[in-house]
């Protein structure tokens, strides 16, 4: 018992002090653990094939893919609408919306199906993310005392209360506790996030700006250059290559991309595009986009010759002079030339730079002066910066050609930021479909089941890049700290500190009446979750309720309620629930942080509960 009180101890100096990471910390503890044949290995690594932390990996998957497809962002300006530019009404609607989904869904679950889109609606608003995150993650909580569902602890003392033979609980016994949770932890949470939650800048950041694709395209005035024509099933186009056109010769244009879509109009959910440069050599099907770079009257002229629909041009520039050209499959990238570079003194057409890299070059910037036409013939100077279209694959191998060139910024970067938006309609439907799982009884999927479903689908599906993308949304610091603390619990238990504790605490009490036999059982609940799962902490203390509130001969509803409530309500630690870690990363979060805000929204919570459960559920 003393050693693993011992380890427990070291392990909250060292989440504390934060000299090391937060999930070595927690595998040094397992591993102590281990060491002193506290736990078999079998326990020690039960944490990584547990349900919960299966499920959590399976949620990044799914909130990358919401990311990824741009469904955050959809999701994100339609609620911005009601929240405006204002953070107060901003955090109101983050803590009311969490809340009410949390009170059917997991509350693991709502925190990653929301976390992407709070994150998508603090940039659209200019707010601090570090002050949304955290209330998130403890609304979720909060939400789920709303409902029997909500949480695993409500179905806990329900199973009590039955099993003693007391009248069941209904399905919204819970809501005005729930109701007043939401309450004092959103007048709590808002002066605290602002006292202790203020932005953190990233250092990295300081160096100098990578320019964003859609810059780019504004900076060298592409999209006023550009021309989009569709070939048409009669169009004497169809089946004709680039090379046999000859646009450039005879029309002064040249194709810069060709898009494909494979699409019915039935299928719109299954939509896929396919973007690739203006190969000589491929033949041009009915219902291609071609982009056109060059005069717009030439472009008009090329596509009345050969039958072609000139499409609205509008649609290339966005609402504020933003560029809305897709990047899907191809990008663009800025290389700046070396005095050594062999382009210098040649054309592009001498170095026969389109057949060696597969890329095209589409502008040339050279001392403050852009040129985008007659670029075949340009000879190129030592400095000059040309902006080169062609794959992502072919954009990352540029960097191997640094004798000749530097790549400016970090377009792969920018890359990973380019939304698949035409998936949007069918993450949504995934995403709809895993909540139906998870909420709805006569569905008979389990929740880490459906979550693992959504993320398969999500994959299969395209919503993410390639595979590659998608494992790097998970973020594996919260999975590995979460799955080596869990079997912290097992061994609290198996040492026997946990029932030592609650007894200890429990019976010293009794004699006082009945709130302070409440106020014991709730604040020994609530310092057992701050290390123990809140169910596995509410199975312990649950029946030493029901046994201390018919010793004293009074109601056992409100003890039970109060473990319930305690064993939810745990917001001083980033380990103690799992949507507490799923915030960590993407606030920037550290273990005192936990404390600072948590703690005394813990406290304050307890203090309120103890003085309100009595008058909802009298003795």
């Amino acid at each position: 018992m003393l050693t693993t009180l011992i380890i427990l101890a070291l392990s909250v100096i060292g989440f504390v002090s934060g000299k090391l990471r937060s999930d070595i910390v927690a595998l040094i503890a397992l591993v102590l653990l281990l060491v002193f044949n506290i736990l078999t290995p079998a326990e020690a690594l039960s944490g990584f094939s547990n349900s919960t932390v299966i499920m959590m990996v399976g949620l990044f998957v799914v909130g990358g893919a919401i990311f990824q497809t741009g469904l955050a962002k959809i999701i994100g300006g339609s609620l911005l609408k009601l929240a405006g530019k204002s953070e107060l009404r901003l955090f109101i609607l983050v803590v009311l919306g969490t809340s009410a989904i949390g009170g059917f869904v997991s509350n693991t679950g709502t925190v990653a199906l929301m976390l992407p889109i709070v994150v998508s609606m603090a940039a659209g608003a200019g707010a601090n993310v570090r002050r949304l995150l955290m209330p998130l993650a403890f609304a979720s909580s909060m939400g789920g005392m709303m409902t029997l569902i909500g949480t695993p602890p409500n179905l806990v003392i329900q199973d009590a209360l039955t099993s003693a033979g007391y009248e069941p609980l209904k399905f919204f016994s819970f809501t005005p506790v729930g109701l007043v949770c939401i309450a004092v932890g959103m007048l709590v949470l808002l002066p605290l996030t602002k006292w202790f939650l203020s932005e953190k800048k990233d250092k990295e950041k300081r160096g100098r700006k990578s320019k964003s694709l859609g810059e780019l395209v504004d900076e060298y005035q592409l999209a006023s250059n550009l021309s989009r024509l569709q070939v048409k099933a009669a169009s004497p186009l169809v089946g004709k290559t680039a090379a046999e056109l000859d646009v450039h010769r005879r029309y002064g244009v040249t194709i810069f991309e060709i898009r494909r879509e494979s699409q019915s109009r039935h299928r719109k959910l299954m939509k896929s595009v396919t973007q690739s440069l203006a190969d000589p050599s491929t033949p041009l099907e009915a219902d291609d986009i071609l982009y056109l770079m060059g005069a717009r009257e030439k472009a008009a002229h090329f596509a009345s010759d050969y039958q072609l629909e000139l499409m609205d041009d509008s649609q290339l520039t966005a609402e504020g002079g933003r560029s809305v050209l897709d990047f899907y499959d191809i990008g663009m990238a800025e290389i700046v030339l070396m005095p050594s570079s062999k382009l210098i003194g040649a054309t592009l057409i001498d170095y026969n730079f389109r057949q060696k890299y597969n890329m095209n070059v589409v502008g040339i910037r050279r001392k403050g002066e852009y040129m985008i036409h007659g670029l075949k013939d340009v000879r190129m100077h030592s400095g000059d910066v040309l902006l080169v279209q062609g794959t992502w694959t072919n954009i990352a191998t540029l960097t191997n050609e640094d004798e000749d060139w530097v790549v400016l910024g970090q377009p792969l970067a920018e890359a990973a930021k380019v939304t698949l938006d035409y998936k949007a309609p069918l993450a949504a439907l995934i995403m709809v479909g895993m909540i139906a799982m998870m909420m709805f009884d006569f569905i008979p999927v389990a929740p880490v089941t459906a979550v693992m479903i959504a993320g398969l689908l999500m994959v299969l599906t395209g919503c993410f890049r390639n595979v590659e993308a998608a494992y790097k949304t998970i973020n594996w610091e919260s999975i590995v700290l979460i799955a080596a603390m869990m079997p912290m619990s097992l061994a609290l238990e198996k040492t026997g500190v946990s029932e030592y504790i609650s007894n200890s605490l429990v019976s010293g009490l009794g004699g006082f009446g009945p709130t302070a036999l409440l106020a014991g059982i709730y604040f020994t609940t609530s310092l057992m979750t701050m290390f123990i799962s809140n169910t596995a902490t509410a199975v312990l203390m649950a029946p030493i309720a029901m046994a201390s509130a018919v010793q004293v001969g009074v109601s056992p509803y409100p003890f039970l309620f109060a473990v319930t409530v305690a064993a939810s309500m745990c917001f001083a630690s980033p380990f103690s629930t799992p949507p507490n870690a799923l915030v960590m990363p993407a606030g920037q979060y550290t273990f005192m942080d936990y404390v600072k805000v948590g703690l005394p929204l813990q406290l304050i919570m307890a203090v309120v509960m103890i003085l309100v459960l009595p008058l909802l559920f009298p003795y």
